[in-house]
């Protein structure tokens, strides 16, 4: 993946804050979409996608193709994304590792797989049916957990790095997420800190959550990013290739002042 290209530092792109992303386009390097908001799109979304296209950068980002479903790849799915990915062509599309479906029926969230060999061999065989469809390269994105599945074979750091290994792919690094586990399942980041495939990451994102009463971070994408996260995103930097970092706001979106704010603070960490 080295010869990705270097995208920058930006953000993944809301409707809500389109105009003032116009009108300050020199400070967003480019842009993630998610890719299901334009999934079967009236004409005035696909306006609005050819119109980013046309101005920033832009990779894609999926939610829903559950790559870890042991049935397998939805194929109507996996058509539309790729039909996406022809359109907007960027130098690489990212999903995260879980599953989003069993059975046949949704269940509404990502959800983390138990980290067995069993598990990343139900991915393996995914994602190459995947590539088989879609020749951009796959980036693949480290989940929140819910909590520490039973059965458990490999600890987290292990687990991704096996992942990425046996599915040929480069790592979308969440550092936030890699946070959020660590303080509710009472790790020490220090201690697995040169066990992640930092060599493996092409993009990061980082995001801001809540603390519940109980103590427990949830990744609710709503406040601005912890320096922790800034922390974990500078040594992110120094170990790996990074092409490209993406803030991630969802909820309670601020003054679009602030976003940029946090984007320099994205580049002082990373630089």
């Amino acid at each position: 993946m080295t010869d990705l290209p270097n995208l920058g530092v930006g953000l993944s792109f809301r409707s809500t804050f389109r105009a003032d992303l116009f009108a300050h386009r020199d400070r967003v390097d480019f842009l993630e979409i998610v890719a299901d908001h334009y999934f079967d799109a009236p004409r005035e979304k696909l306006d609005e996608l050819d119109l980013l296209a046309d101005h920033f950068p832009l990779v894609a980002h999926g939610l829903d193709l559950s790559l870890g479903s042991a049935e397998g790849i939805d194929a109507r799915y996996l058509d539309k994304f790729a039909a996406l990915i022809e359109r907007v062509k960027p130098p690489w599309w990212s999903e995260h590792i879980a599953f989003t479906r069993a059975g046949g029926v949704s269940i509404g969230h990502l959800a983390a797989l138990p980290r067995t060999q069993e598990a990343v061999d139900a991915l393996a065989c995914n994602i190459d049916q995947v590539k088989r469809t879609i020749a951009t390269p796959l980036i693949l994105e480290n989940p929140t957990e819910a909590f520490a599945a039973p059965g458990a074979e490999m600890d987290e750091p292990e687990f991704v790095t096996r992942v990425l290994a046996a599915c040929e792919c480069g790592w979308l690094c969440d550092v936030t997420n890699i946070l959020t586990n660590a303080v509710n399942q009472r790790r020490d980041i220090e201690t697995e800190i040169d066990r992640w495939p930092w060599e493996r990451a092409v993009q990061a994102h980082f995001a801001g959550g809540r603390i519940a009463p109980d103590g427990r971070w949830i990744d609710s994408h709503d406040r601005p990013a912890p320096p922790e996260a800034l922390d974990l995103l500078g040594a992110l930097s120094r170990r790996g290739a990074l092409k490209g970092v993406i803030l991630e706001r969802d909820e309670d979106i601020p003054p679009f002042d602030d976003l940029l704010a946090e984007l320099d603070r994205a580049r002082e960490a990373i630089a």
